[in-house]
């Protein structure tokens, strides 16, 4: 989901591109910046360029430890459902027996909104992508997106991956179902469904494939690379406040008609992407200062993330959107602090490296973990979910580094540099 250094940075400035390319060679992601191939043709010189780069390398940090989050988060609130009783049934049988089992049992309670990761992936995607554009708006209003390349690094960055996903999902679960009970997860693999999620439909043409339920955002965020020239179209003639205020719109129409009848949909969750997009703009025309306000962001992060989680009871959707809001309020004032004053969670970092990974590999991992030593049974004690994670962890490592960081390294390829080298000459 980082920046792609210039090859005129790399001379100017031998250290940072260094180091910028080392970074971009490891990139998570689900999303990269927005960049087409006349990037460098634009009249940057050595001291304009320097600032915004060494800023984002030094504020990457952040990004990275919200994605290992949000991954995290998200893959413990599966192996929570796959291996554990649930809360209601461990309340009634054993909680009240006080015992370590029971208090970490109870602990894991926040866990149940686990589903909060998903806006937060929305948000951060929507971020990088727009990042890089939006600095080049800023310094030249006239900024045209190349979307043939963009699509084309899009493809290159998302489809090896689900792909692969898609295929060891077929693998695990074809073993799965031949260890009888079958776990309530264990859903369609045949060769429709398969293709229906290959090309992104699931949701609108038909439902994720077998156990891999997570998949299901895929198709939201390829809809999102597929409308980003719009949305980029719309900023530079509407400007980014009617820009979003037309998508927040258009999410609550599309809410009604298409969200209320199981029809997932990119317009029902396109305004979350798009808070992203305008924190892309708001700190590309703001630079290093704060803005006047933003000592509130914390606060309105904390009270609509609360909110959705009380919402939460109600209905995921409306809970989906506030905690969007609440996400974006944090990443924004995250953002502002200096990297010297901003708190680092290096292992949050380092998991962010490879959270694509894990988002796309770890269900099908668990319902086969939970067949081969429980058969499908739910646990009353909650360790057996701790484990499984930490077994999930290494398993998604192995499969960034197979599948992951090669289709990072062709997205990366297609980018074209003929300019760059125009720029030196």
């Amino acid at each position: 989901m980082l920046v792609q250094p210039d090859a005129s940075m790399t001379l100017l400035h031998p250290p940072i591109g260094t180091r910028v390319r080392k970074r971009m060679n490891e990139e998570f992601r689900m999303s990269d910046p927005a960049l087409n191939g006349s990037d460098a043709s634009l009249p940057f010189t050595s001291v304009s360029l320097t600032p915004p780069r060494v800023e984002s390398v030094a504020r990457e940090h952040v990004v990275d430890a919200m994605r290992g989050f949000a991954a995290l988060l998200v893959a413990y609130f599966h192996c929570r459902q796959v291996t554990w009783v649930g809360m209601e049934t461990f309340h009634r049988t054993a909680g009240k027996v006080l015992d370590l089992n029971t208090i970490v049992a109870y602990l894991t309670l926040p866990v149940a909104w686990g589903s909060a990761g998903v806006p937060i992936f929305f948000v951060i995607s929507g971020y990088c992508i727009h990042r890089s554009g939006a600095r080049r708006l800023a310094t030249n209003p006239s900024y045209q997106l190349d979307a043939v390349n963009f699509w084309a690094r899009r493809f290159a960055r998302i489809y090896p991956v689900l792909l692969a996903a898609l295929l060891l999902t077929f693998a695990l679960d074809s073993i799965s179902y031949h260890l009888p009970p079958v776990s309530h997860k264990l859903k369609d693999i045949g060769l429709s469904v398969f293709l229906v999620n290959l090309f992104s439909l699931q949701g609108v043409a038909g439902r994720t494939y077998g156990s891999n339920g997570a998949l299901w955002t895929l198709s939201l965020e390829v809809q999102f690379y597929a409308v980003y020239p719009l949305l980029f179209a719309l900023r530079r003639r509407l400007g980014m406040r009617w820009t979003v205020a037309l998508v927040a719109a258009l999410n609550v129409v599309s809410a009604f008609v298409l969200e209320r009848h199981d029809m997932q949909f990119f317009t029902s969750y396109w305004l979350s992407w798009t808070l992203g997009v305008w924190i892309a703009e708001a700190k590309a025309h703001a630079g290093s200062r704060a803005g006047p306000r933003s000592r509130w962001l914390y606060g309105c992060a904390a009270a609509f993330i609360l909110a959705g989680c009380a919402a939460f009871h109600f209905g995921q959707y409306a809970a989906f959107q506030l905690w969007a809001a609440g996400f974006a309020c944090y990443l924004l004032k995250a953002l502002d602090r200096p990297d010297s004053n901003a708190p680092r969670f290096p292992l949050l970092s380092h998991l962010g490296d490879f959270s694509f990974s894990l988002y796309v590999v770890h269900l099908p991992l668990f319902v086969l973990l939970s067949a081969l030593v429980f058969h499908a049974s739910r646990q009353v004690a909650i360790w057996p979910s701790f484990a499984f994670l930490l077994l999930a962890i290494p398993f998604a490592w192995v499969f960034y580094r197979l599948v992951e960081l090669p289709a990072m390294k062709w997205s990366a390829s297609l980018k074209p540099r003929a300019k760059a080298a125009a720029v030196l000459v």
